[in-house]
């Protein structure tokens, strides 16, 4: 578990960039994604799959734009959890399962990623927290989570996280747009 590992967590700027395109790996961490899954349309994230969404990454991280939290063992980067208020995340806007439910202004949780030799280790729960106390040095009032609750889902599968490690942190439900996919809130 997490206690073994010696944790540490930051916040993605220009300097830690080469940890983020080192946890990353060659596939952008999944089928080129390097985390722009949820921040444009689909026509157009296909047409940038790889190297053009890693090229907008890149652009976001050196506009000063902090897109998420990267953790370390040691100095070793493991793992990524994306934050940043709803409004980054164009699809996310325009999802029917997962539209906003109320005028609050909040920050999302959209995606996780872990590496393999660190996955079912707690890491996931850890990053959670890293990412509230980030949250609230932004001044957020509340951070929201749309995360899989499904035991059957393998964990590549689960980039938005499983409910589970939500809860465990103190998340709670506050809508539910199918059956697997909750909408989870931290007010802080």
């Amino acid at each position: 578990m997490t206690s073994q590992l010696k944790l540490k967590f930051f916040p993605l700027t220009p300097q830690r960039w080469n940890d983020f395109e080192k946890l990353f790996g060659g596939n952008g961490a999944c089928g080129g994604c390097w985390c722009m899954w949820w921040r444009l349309k689909r026509s157009q994230y296909e047409k940038q799959k790889g190297a053009g969404n890693k090229k907008a990454i890149k652009k976001i991280v050196n506009s000063g734009t902090i897109p998420g939290i990267i953790s370390y063992d040691n100095s070793i980067p493991i793992g990524w959890c994306a934050i940043e208020p709803r409004e980054s995340y164009a699809l996310l806007e325009n999802s029917r399962v997962l539209k906003r439910i109320d005028d609050e202004k909040v920050w999302s949780i959209v995606c996780f990623f872990v590496d393999r030799n660190y996955r079912r280790k707690g890491v996931t729960e850890k990053l959670l927290e890293a990412a509230l106390k980030h949250a609230k040095r932004n001044n957020a009032k509340i951070v929201e989570g749309y995360p899989v609750d499904s035991e059957n889902t393998p964990s590549a599968f689960a980039w938005t996280g499983f409910a589970t490690a939500f809860r465990n942190v103190g998340f709670k439900e506050v809508h539910r747009g199918s059956p697997t996919r909750p909408i989870m809130r931290y007010y802080l």
